[in-house]
């Protein structure tokens, strides 16, 4: 089970996703440039014309910059950095490559960003908040694990559905990380691992997702999202996590049932608190002796300090290759800044992680991050009866609870409240997962205008495989440690959270900003392909795993894996033209 920590990628959803609907700092007439575009009312008096931003790249050099800066369908609502205008403002035209190369390579890093932040801070919270809640396994499971796994997806989906420009890229992303995982994951899992698949998880997840599908289809078939249809995105979920909860209450009492009548079978097995008193009793010797110190001594605050801020461990440096060297050195920033800014609560640890000097400025530099990451810091710098800014009355509020708590608490003994930390944490790594896909989205849309393509393409494609990636290898990694049920079962649990809640949420959380549906409009065929070969491809595993008796083979993954890549072309021929409606 060493790799499943890294699966648990990604609710306390609504807290921090409430939060997440300030990125929002308007509603704005609807773009062309996608294919969906989400409709508003018409507010203020700005008659500014709106233009497709993409046909910058048609314009002489010298008029792209001021068309950036005038035309309202090249700015966004959200970010720190306003990448379209460096491109075409900063950068001479025949460095249009190298600024390009540098938004590909920020980009990269930013999924490296995402995945450090879910993995090492944001799902270890998730896992203390469940302890210390008592929640049961299969709770945490369709809640707290869900949410691990998609708060990529999510995230990324509900920052672009807060901006009509982006909105394409939430249907896309969430469709196309959708395909990508129940072919390419589904089939690398049973190539790795052929293996008998679970029969009842199996129809449960699949019919459910097929009905989240469904549901999409006749959304984007009626053109619109009313409050009612975004609720019932939300209440199919809550279902969903029912369903799963009296299923495997029944098979439990099942099972129980069944172990009675078959008890006396099999005396000769050991349970597995029987077999570790066997084995240490044969082997009693503590390795761990050997890298005890000799003497102890009492390590000082700056000593704690300087070791908590320590994101290397020098042993595991020493015995791994040379490619995890080099990625470790590129970590390494993001996780100091990440061990500064976000508390980690560890219940499997006796100390559960106290650090006293570091977790006492935690609660300076915890809500510091989280005013000036909301809404892109604009609740930070806003001057309370303009004379102090927010984030001043932070700094001070927290100097002073730190110093209470460092002077009330000892470094051997964690607090009685330290369980607080975890929520800290959790918010903190929250935001920062908001901000960085927040640049994602950005960096995706400008990627676009340069390159003249939809949003929707960009989302099934490097939004969906960066978000998808972490998936893909923990799910792997699970396959070859001889665990491919579990893997495979998380192909498509995880994704039924992502669309429902994705797609719910998002529309509801504009519903309730703007007072009015959200106005879906597919002018493009593009977004069809993608519905329709999601719905293949899980037709496809609906009909076939029965046909195999559910023993998935080689065979099996190799046909997912064309699948995609038929798919794959057929969109990207349908995005360029080739592919298209006649007209009448």
């Amino acid at each position: 089970m060493a790799g499943r920590w890294l699966d648990l990628r990604w609710a306390l959803s609504v807290l921090c996703v409430l939060l997440m609907a300030e990125t929002v700092s308007g509603a704005r007439d609807s773009s062309t440039g996608a294919h969906i575009s989400l409709q508003f009312p018409a507010s203020g008096v700005n008659q500014t014309p709106v233009v497709d931003c993409r046909k910058v790249c048609g314009l002489n050099v010298s008029d792209r910059c001021d068309f950036i800066r005038t035309n309202p369908d090249c700015h966004s609502d959200g970010g720190y950095l306003d990448y379209l205008e460096g491109i075409f403002c900063h950068f001479p035209p025949n460095l249009l490559p190298l600024a390009v190369t540098l938004y590909v390579s920020w980009l990269l890093y930013l999924f490296l960003i995402l995945g450090v932040t879910a993995a090492k801070f944001f799902c270890p919270n998730l896992s203390a908040i469940s302890t210390t809640l008592k929640l049961s396994h299969n709770v945490a499971g369709v809640t707290f694990l869900a949410f691990g796994n998609g708060a990529p997806d999510i995230f990324s989906a509900l920052v672009a559905f807060s901006d009509p420009h982006t909105a394409g890229l939430a249907l896309g992303a969430l469709f196309g990380a959708g395909v990508l995982v129940t072919t390419v994951v589904a089939g690398g899992i049973t190539i790795l691992h052929p293996f008998m698949a679970a029969s009842r998880p199996f129809f449960r997840d699949i019919v459910f997702y097929m009905v989240a599908v469904f549901l999409t289809f006749i959304m984007l078939f009626r053109g619109r999202v009313t409050m009612a249809w975004a609720l019932g995105y939300l209440g199919l979920y809550v279902f969903y996590v029912v369903t799963v909860i009296l299923c495997t209450w029944i098979y439990r009492w099942q099972r129980r049932g069944s172990l009675v009548y078959s008890m006396p079978v099999t005396p000769e097995i050991l349970s597995d608190s029987e077999e570790d008193r066997v084995s240490s009793n044969s082997d009693s010797y503590d390795y761990g002796d050997e890298y005890r110190p000799l003497f102890f001594y009492q390590e000082t605050t700056a000593q704690i300090l300087a070791r908590a801020l320590n994101p290397l461990d020098y042993m595991k440096w020493r015995r791994k290759s040379a490619y995890w060297k080099a990625l470790k050195v590129f970590k390494l920033p993001v996780e100091f800044l990440l061990l500064l800014t976000v508390p980690v609560v560890d219940p499997d640890k006796d100390d559960r992680n106290w650090k006293r000097p570091l977790n006492c400025l935690h609660l300076v530099i915890s809500p510091l991050v989280v005013v000036l990451t909301l809404q892109s810091g604009t609740y930070g710098v806003y001057e309370i009866g303009g004379l102090v800014p927010v984030w001043v009355v932070v700094v001070i509020a927290g100097t002073a609870l730190a110093s209470v708590t460092f002077f009330a608490t000892s470094d051997s003994q964690p607090p009685r409240l330290h369980w607080l930390f975890a929520f800290l944490g959790f918010l903190t790594s929250a935001l920062w997962i908001n901000a960085a896909a927040t640049e994602v989205v950005n960096i995706l849309r400008s990627l676009g205008v340069v390159f003249r393509l939809s949003n929707t393409v960009l989302g099934l494609t490097l939004l969906a495989w960066g978000n998808s990636i972490g998936d893909a290898f923990s799910d792997f990694t699970l396959a070859r440690q001889g665990y491919p049920r579990m893997a495979f079962s998380a192909c498509f649990g995880g994704i039924i959270f992502n669309i429902l809640v994705g797609v719910g949420l998002g529309c509801l959380l504009q519903i309730s900003r703007s007072h009015t549906e959200v106005k879906l409009e597919p002018d493009g065929l593009l977004v069809w392909v993608l519905a329709g070969a999601l719905g293949l491809s899980l037709v496809f595993s609906l009909v076939s795993v029965p046909l195999q008796c559910f023993q998935l083979s080689r065979v099996y993954g190799i046909c997912l894996l064309l699948f995609y890549l038929n798919f794959l072309v057929v969109a990207l021929l349908t995005e360029f033209g080739v592919i298209r409606l006649k007209s009448t």
